[in-house]
Order: structure tokens, then C-alpha cells, then sequence
């Protein structure tokens, strides 16, 4: 089935903070060729049918093309994003209120947490990350506002600061993770709830390969990420390879660049 995307340009895209590791504000980034390289994904989605909606940038806020962030949603409901730093705290307002005018039921959250970087979805649950950016108190708020499970899974690597950089749903059931970014007793509950995911190595990890868009046949993936995109051939998805090398200077893949629109109204 088609989805629905919310992407955001990355017109004022830029390294000038260091608010995770990946980030290096003296390397800096091109913000040209960021730009080719998102719309190159953007090219992709619409290549295999799914839509795409686009929030406008806002100058000063040079992450908001990293639009998993922005919110969750779910069954048309929006929870809204409330930022751990200040330099990424009005991205949150301008994400709920492109939604709400739009018609959208939203709601603005008490606690720290940043959208679909922490918050995934399958069919039946919504998988949370918390330890490095979304408080686990926000699980609870979230699956209360949603009435979907949310199963808490904690982060322990900081390169992995949000459970999008260190798992993907690949459908409705099932998961592709690298074990090493999760605490013991979250990788215990990742094997107990999918016995048969894809465990990606630390290599592919490490280039954010597993920041990755699965609609259920194609897989959105970064390039460099060779064995996690051999792995995925073998079980039977269609692979496709993105450079988006520049905003990975700041931390971001196709899936930080992509907010799932769940249940349109």
C-alpha cells in the first residue's frame, strides 16, 4: 500500500552545532549538495508510489529537514515532539502546527521526546527508544494519547542517540537492529519479540544503515551499508541505495528525513 511522507527541504541545512557525535561544526557541510541528495530520496519515494507532503523550512533551524523528529503519528493522531536542546526546540511547534491546520488531531506532549526518532511503528505496537534523547515517561504519555503498547527499549551508544539510527521495522512484524546499540535487557526483549529480525553488523550500523525506509517489498537504505542490503535481498526485499552522505555530518539517514503520515484524515 502507498504512504503518506512528510519531508522538509533542506534549504537552510547546516553543521553548526555539535549536539550529537556524528556532528563537526569546523568540517561543516554543502548545503548544495545536501540538497540534491534529499531530493534524490525524495525522487525515490515518489518512483515507488508513496506521496509526499512537504513542510516549509525555517531559516535558523538548520535540522528540521530531519522530519522523524517532528512528531508520531498514528491512526491520525498526532503526538507532537518537544526537543531535549535549545538549538532544536521550536522545530516541535512548527511540525504540530502543520498538522493542525491541516485538520489533524495533535497534542502537545509534557515530556521530552523526539517523534520517530524514538518512537516506531509495527502493527500491533509502537517500539520506543529512551536513554539519550526521548524520557521514558514520554512512552507512557504517548501510549496513552495513541491507545497503542509501547514497549520502552534502552539506548546505550551514543552514536545510536535515537532507536531510528539502530533499528527499522522492515513490515508490520518484524525488525532489523544491531543488538550492540541496546542495553542486555533490551536485546533480550528484541530476541523474545522477533526471533527471526535482521541483525546488521557494526560496520553497517556505523554508516547508518539502518536508518532505513521499509514500505514492506522496498527498502530504502544507505548506500554504504553493503551487507545489511545483501541480508535484505536474501530475505526477498527490493533494495534501494541512497547516498546522503552530507546530512549524515549531521547524524541523519532516509528515515531522519522522513515522517510517517498513519491514518490520514
Amino acid at each position: 500500500m502507498p504512504k503518506h511522507f512528510l519531508m522538509c527541504r533542506p534549504d537552510y541545512f547546516a553543521v553548526e552545532y555539535a549536539i550529537n557525535p556524528w556532528m563537526d561544526p569546523e568540517a561543516g557541510a554543502d548545503r548544495d549538495l545536501a540538497v540534491r541528495q534529499w531530493e534524490s530520496l525524495k525522487a525515490a519515494y515518489e518512483e515507488l508510489g508513496h506521496r509526499v507532503s512537504l513542510i516549509d523550512p525555517i531559516d535558523g533551524l538548520p535540522d528540521m529537514v530531519f522530519a522523524a523528529n517532528g512528531a508520531l503519528v498514528v491512526g491520525g493522531k498526532v503526538y507532537g515532539a518537544r526537543f531535549a536542546f535549545p538549538e532544536r526546540a521550536a522545530e516541535g511547534p512548527a511540525y504540530l502546527r502543520w498538522f493542525a491546520e491541516r485538520g489533524y488531531p495533535a497534542m502537545e506532549p509534557t515530556h521530552v521526546n523526539e517523534g520517530e526518532g524514538d518512537f516506531l511503528t509495527l502493527d500491533d505496537v509502537v517500539l520506543a527508544g529512551t536513554g539519550f534523547r526521548t524520557d521514558v515517561v514520554a512512552h507512557l504519555e504517548a501510549q496513552e494519547y495513541l491507545g497503542r503498547p509501547v514497549v520502552s527499549l534502552t539506548l546505550v551508544d551514543p552514536r545510536f542517540y535515537h532507536l531510528d539510527t539502530a533499528l527499522f521495522p522492515l513490515d508490520g512484524h518484524n525488525v532489523a537492529y544491531y543488538p550492540g546499540a541496546f542495553s542486555p535487557g533490551s536485546q533480550e526483549v528484541l530476541r523474545r519479540m522477533f526471533p527471526d529480525a535482521v541483525l546488521a553488523t557494526a560496520e553497517d550500523a556505523e554508516v547508518l544503515g539502518l536508518n532505513a525506509v521499509s514500505d514492506g517489498t522496498n527498502v530504502v537504505i544507505n548506500a554504504e551499508a553493503a551487507d545489511l542490503q545483501l541480508e535484505l535481498k536474501r530475505r526477498g526485499y527490493e533494495v534501494i541505495p541512497v547516498d546522503l552522505s552530507e546530512l549524515r555530518k549531521a547524524g541523519g539517514g532516509p528515515k531522519c528525513c522522513t515522517l510517517e503520515i498513519r491514518g490520514d484524515n
